[in-house]
């Protein structure tokens, strides 16, 4: 059955590939007035019909949390019917996610000590363009009186060597590798979506991202109630991840002396790709700018000849996102984690010929799904903290990974020329600065809580 692309937020079903956001955090006034700013914020917000000629200068979508239904009075035995862990929201799960240290909520931006109700995302072709719509967002606010803006947060595409990049602060290449899945706008390339027989792909359900849609295990999964609201919506997680720069380059340039491959090659070894995305599955010893330019090639590969982890560790940060066939069950187990990642850097990028300045860099991390806890928190609590699926015990991802006190990487090796190793004393190189849960409702659903007509029963 067809999607109804009019009903389904836009950056669900595509990757707007926007090289400027802003992200905007605001609170509803109450019941009456929240619901006015909704059906006035409404004709704004970009649906996922098909772009038939080019993209427009800009979009907007926005995104609820628990506090947000709240306020607009929704029903208690719907709110009820929502997933604990949006109920709980990112702050009541910091524990079971590994936000520790100087990761917990204690520690977050300001803005996410006290209730934030609605997440407002713009994203644009230009710096002109962005503000032009958040003119826009702001003279809705004032006109309906229904919603206050408590902060923003700019992001744009890092300029690297004078230009507009993929790059991220720590200097690899970004932005590979999403699912493919029915109904989706992204260009479906192999290796995406999951295993089927012979060395082919195929999409995932859609069901995995969106609500009241079959998932790989031909279910609808238990949703909010009444199915209005629930269908066509998705959940998004939203985390700004603060990343210390001076201390991943001070570590690298060490570390990266004393293993046998040199400092790139550690790169790879802990992200599982070449700095510029080249994946060590499909050459382990040198970056190919040839392979990494084919759409055909740079995803398409498994494990099933690697399950040692010599060409790419198995404590990598992209084999632990999605190991895909080193798990039990042919991919099968990876396929129900999948997660849909948006985002985008915030902060000047420094070069690496230069000293790092104290301005706050990292990159705002979005993860879309139908289910936070079965794909976003299980990845990050067994996959990232933790690694016992891996055979590496607590040893935790050496990109994304918290460790309050210092961790290890293990690299295995084959020979001389490819010799094992062990990083240790690494440290917490990415902070998390807050974020929240939100529901991102469909069109039809943003209607209905904008009328105040959601009837469980």
């Amino acid at each position: 059955m067809s999607l109804d692309l009019t009903d389904i937020q836009g950056n669900i079903l595509r990757a707007y590939a926007f090289p400027f956001a802003r992200y905007v955090f605001l609170n509803l006034t109450n019941q009456h007035l929240g619901e006015l700013f909704l059906k006035a914020i409404i004709p704004h917000v970009t649906n996922s019909e098909i772009w038939l000629d080019s993209k427009p200068s800009s979009t907007l979508n926005i995104g609820l949390s628990r506090t947000a239904l709240t306020t607009l009075n929704v029903p208690t035995a719907s709110i009820n019917s929502f997933p604990v862990e949006f109920l709980q929201g990112m702050a009541g799960r910091a524990a079971a996610l590994g936000d520790v240290a100087d990761s917990a909520p204690a520690n977050w931006d300001t803005i996410w000590h006290n209730r934030v109700d609605l997440w407002v995302s713009i994203n644009a072709l230009t710096p002109e363009d962005r503000e032009t719509k958040f003119k826009l967002l702001k003279t809705l606010v004032e006109k309906t009186q229904g919603a206050e803006i408590l902060a923003i947060q700019n992001t744009q595409a890092l300029t690297v060597n004078g230009a507009l990049s993929n790059k991220e602060h720590f200097g690899y290449s970004d932005g590979y590798a999403q699912p493919s899945f029915k109904g989706s706008h992204t260009k479906d390339t192999p290796g995406d979506g999951k295993i089927a027989s012979k060395g082919q792909w195929e999409d995932l359900k859609n069901g995995e991202f969106l609500l009241g849609h079959p998932n790989e295990a031909e279910e609808d999964g238990k949703l909010p109630i009444p199915m209005i609201l629930a269908k066509n919506g998705c959940f998004m997680v939203y985390r700004k991840l603060e990343q210390n720069v001076k201390a991943f380059r001070d570590y690298v340039d060490e570390w990266g002396q004393r293993y046998p491959g040199g400092k790139e090659k550690l790169m790879a070894k802990f992200m599982g790709r070449w700095r510029d995305g080249t994946p060590l599955a499909l050459s382990p010893n040198e970056m190919n700018p040839d392979l990494v330019s084919d759409n055909d090639r740079v995803n398409n590969f498994v494990y099933n000849d690697d399950m040692q982890g010599s060409k790419c560790p198995l404590g990598a940060h992209i084999r632990r996102a999605n190991p895909r066939d080193s798990l039990l069950f042919n991919g099968k187990l990876p396929s129900r984690r999948r997660i849909i990642r948006r985002g985008m850097p915030y902060g000047n990028y420094v070069p690496e010929t230069e000293p790092v300045n104290t301005e706050e860099r990292g990159i705002i991390f979005m993860a879309l799904n139908s289910s936070i806890a079965r794909q976003f928190e299980f990845v990050q609590q067994q996959w990232i903290n933790y690694g016992n699926d891996f055979s590496l015990g607590e040893d935790s991802d050496p990109v994304l990974g918290n460790r309050p006190t210092p961790g290890r990487f293990v690299i295995p090796g084959t020979d001389e020329t490819n010799p094992p190793f062990i990083c240790s004393d690494m440290q917490t190189f990415i902070t998390l600065k807050g974020g929240d849960y939100f529901f991102l409702p469909s069109i039809t659903a943003l209607h209905q809580l904008s009328l105040g007509q959601i009837d469980p029963r």
